[in-house]
């Protein structure tokens, strides 16, 4: 039996919340590795990535990864409740401003780029790419405009302590591709 998504989302989000500060630092590092390793397998073009709020796994050292290794490198910026996200390019080093919800963003000068793969934020996750985020909607909306273009891959950044049996998904969600843990790499798609 499924639970509701926001006590599912409090009780991931508190397991998050367990993880030790090396535990995250190693998890950081092991991304770092592992995404880049993802991303050279995939060859985008663009790769978009979250900057990171507190508790968050960071994709920051695998954002320097990925510019080091000469990939084009976005982050997202957060409109009105009800829009889909934009990305503009932005590579570690670049200047950000505080947006939204306190997140830092790429200055508006950077340009506007459609990203080819995504790594996601979320709060939990099951093995067949389902997702809870925060509960406003703009991964779900954002992919399902950029996958009603082109071929877009997501994959989840999560602790292995963040995955559930099942988590309960309605029409509108957008499913991940793959889930990078500090354990494993989830192939999604093979489940759906």
């Amino acid at each position: 039996m499924f639970l509701i998504k926001p006590a599912l989302r409090a009780r991931a989000l508190a397991r998050r919340g367990e993880t030790s500060i090396e535990g995250a630092v190693a998890y950081a590092a092991h991304l770092a590795v592992e995404g880049l390793a993802l991303v050279k397998r995939l060859p985008p073009g663009i790769v978009a990535a979250y900057f990171p709020l507190a508790g968050e796994p960071s994709t920051l050292p695998l954002l320097e990864n990925l510019a080091n290794a000469g990939v084009k490198t976005a982050l997202p910026v957060t409109g009105r409740r009800g829009t889909s996200l934009v990305f503009r390019l932005w590579r570690p080093g670049e200047p950000t401003l505080q947006g939204k919800m306190a997140i830092e963003e790429p200055l508006g000068a950077a340009p506007e780029v459609a990203p080819d793969l995504l790594f996601v934020p979320l709060a939990a996750f099951d093995r067949a790419g389902h997702r809870i985020g925060y509960g406003a909607g703009f991964y779900d909306r954002t992919l399902a405009e950029l996958r009603a273009k082109k071929t877009i891959c997501a994959v989840g950044v999560a602790y292995a302590s963040q995955e559930f049996p099942e988590v309960p998904h309605d029409e509108h969600d957008e499913s991940l591709d793959y889930v990078l843990t500090e354990r494993e790499l989830i192939s999604c798609w093979v489940l759906r």
